[in-house]
């Protein structure tokens, strides 16, 4: 096999190279050309998931950062004017003000980056990402713990584990292998206005703080310790539980208590 360029190495690039994982990818980021109207892919590469998700898209934006290769990608896709090829870093591209998705083999070293660009585009309806494995598992609760970003951005954002990818589909291989992360838009947001959002920020800072040990702990700093007490006997949580240990959903129950 042959070794990875310095460049490759730098850019944290690893091409996918397996078509079915390729396809699957598109599928998932876009079931059918009606929706979503507007395609985003991150690090076209040599246009592996590029070609699929254009079948199935209206209108393709495909990132590349590294300038060898756009010229290739542009000549591939020539004939498919639905299909722009830009040269530049994605994390640069000002988000689009209608609906858009997002999809990518995302440059390991670049993951947590390009979830913040997802995450903070009011337009964005998902994203459909190919990540590290552990980080997928992380986000989205697959080791029976949770981040603090997940369940931060839960009322507005599903989080969800729908595939894993060896990493010998890749060239060059990287160490670890890959997990398909989907952040989906929800279309009615579990909590809204201001004041909601405000007192779910607080409320799931506090308890991630790590002061006093346990969640309870940490969210008796703020509240009196006989509304803790009902508010996880309601949300049917052990006091001591950590904070990682608690399911998004229960933390939305702990909120409707302590904000009641």
């Amino acid at each position: 096999m042959a070794r990875p360029t310095q460049r490759a190495r730098t850019l944290s690039q690893n091409f996918l190279a397996d078509r079915a994982t390729a396809h699957h990818v598109a599928r998932l980021a876009a079931p059918d050309r009606a929706s979503p109207p507007l395609v985003l892919e991150v690090g076209a590469g040599k246009g592996a998931l590029t070609e699929p998700l254009a079948r199935r898209s209206r209108e393709l934006h495909a990132y590349e950062i590294d300038p060898r290769l756009v010229p290739g990608l542009r000549a591939r896709f020539a004939r498919s004017p639905h299909v722009r090829v830009v040269l530049g870093d994605f994390l640069a591209a000002r988000p689009p003000r209608t609906p858009f998705s997002v999809a990518g083999n995302v440059p390991f070293s670049r993951t947590a980056d390009i979830v913040d660009w997802c995450l903070s585009a009011p337009a964005l309806t998902d994203a459909t990402l190919i990540t590290q494995l552990e980080y997928a598992r992380k986000r989205t609760g697959d080791y029976g713990r949770w981040t603090l970003l997940t369940v931060l951005t839960w009322p507005h954002h599903a989080w969800r584990l729908v595939g894993r990818v060896d990493r010998l589909r890749f060239r060059p291989a990287p160490r670890v292998d890959a997990g398909i992360l989907r952040i989906e838009r929800r279309p009615a947001p579990l909590l809204t206005g201001p004041v909601a959002r405000r007192s779910w920020a607080d409320l799931v800072e506090l308890g991630f703080s790590g002061v006093g040990g346990s969640l309870h702990a940490s969210l008796r700093r703020a509240h009196p310790r006989r509304r803790v007490d009902a508010a996880f006997r309601a949300a049917r949580l052990d006091p001591a539980l950590l904070v990682g240990e608690v399911a998004p959903d229960r933390w939305l129950r702990l909120h409707e208590e302590l904000t009641a």
